[in-house]
């Protein structure tokens, strides 16, 4: 079994003594993301919400706008795509939607050492119509 010490990460003295299954990571909200140390984490920005644009859109028009609310969530909390360590996609229709959501991806991500990435296929999400939904870690000084 491994302990946070084992990844490199500071565990507080009082954990180190009660044994590492007893501390829990300090959190805060990050206006928006929450914090835990020098970590944002972003989860669940859906690729389309009827308030903000009536029509669902094409899977290029809903990763923009779920990556220009991850941008604007990461600036309002001190941070920037640069900093972005690891995203994962959930995306309906995989073989008729990824090459759509990776073009629009690719013009977030332009650093030559992208963040890490996973995806998995979805069936469909709480709002009929919805092609996405991304989750993020990222850095943040």
């Amino acid at each position: 079994m491994f302990t946070a010490a084992a990844f490199g990460l500071a565990v507080p003295a009082a954990a180190q003594a009660q044994g590492a299954g007893s501390w829990t990571p300090k959190k805060a909200s990050a206006n928006g993301p929450v914090r835990s140390g020098h970590l944002l984490f972003i989860g669940g920005i859906g690729g389309w919400y009827p308030d903000r644009r009536k029509e669902a859109g094409d899977v290029k028009v809903q990763t923009r706008s779920c990556l220009e609310s991850m941008k604007a969530a990461l600036e309002k909390a001190g941070s920037n795509m640069d900093n972005v360590l690891k995203v994962t996609v959930s995306l309906v229709d995989p073989e008729n939607n990824w090459e759509g959501m990776n073009q629009v991806y690719d013009e977030f991500f332009t650093a030559k050492v992208k963040p890490a990435r996973s995806y998995w296929g979805a069936t469909g999400f709480r709002r009929k119509g919805q092609l996405l939904q991304i989750d993020c870690i990222a850095y943040v000084d």
